[in-house]
């Protein structure tokens, strides 16, 4: 009896492959877990709107699950927001963890797929660094991605994307999301 290979996303592979020697050489590093590695990617969309009618709610979770593949949680509000008329403790957003296989294959499919949708895109803004090697983004409309059904959407909602780094260095962070896939602006 064979033995199952195990699955390893496309773009894991050209990290271990590609991106590992690449960096190493890039940046002079001597050891292999000096190169900055993805961690997790968190999605998460505030529903503003939310606190008026929990439908909308609903279908925001429906639709980050399509997007992720993996069932959002629910965040509430930390504290009272008088001007936004939201109490503490009211639902007003969802967002997912992505890690190891499913967060390749997320990454893939937004670099390769979902971008390239965008309207007038004419690459990533690189200024979304944390200045301890994260990277935030925002996306302006949830029906980039195919997996949401665009006749079922009832209100177009943004979502920020968030790549979390075992890394300390912004500059090393984004030479490893350019050499994923990442179509940043040309500097």
């Amino acid at each position: 009896m064979a033995k199952d290979k195990k699955y390893i996303p496309r773009l894991e592979k050209q990290y271990n492959e590609e991106v590992v020697p690449s960096l190493l050489k890039r940046f002079k590093m001597k050891n292999v877990m000096q190169v900055p590695r993805l961690k997790k990617i968190v999605l998460n969309m505030g529903i503003g709107d939310g606190v008026e009618d929990p439908k909308l709610l609903d279908e925001a979770v429906e639709e980050l699950t399509f997007i992720s593949g993996q069932k959002p949680i629910i965040t509430k509000a930390k504290k009272d927001i008088s001007n936004f008329k939201i109490r503490k403790g009211e639902k007003i957003g969802c967002k997912v963890t992505l890690r190891r296989t499913r967060m390749y294959e997320f990454m893939d499919r937004f670099f390769n797929i979902a971008l390239p949708r965008v309207r007038d895109f004419k690459g990533v803004n690189d200024s979304g660094f944390d200045g301890k090697g994260n990277f935030t983004m925002g996306v302006r409309e949830q029906i980039i991605f195919p997996e949401v059904n665009y006749e079922k959407v009832q209100k177009i909602r943004g979502l920020n994307i968030t790549f979390v780094t075992d890394s300390d260095q912004d500059e090393h962070v984004y030479h490893l999301l350019k050499a994923l896939g990442m179509p940043f602006q040309k500097r």
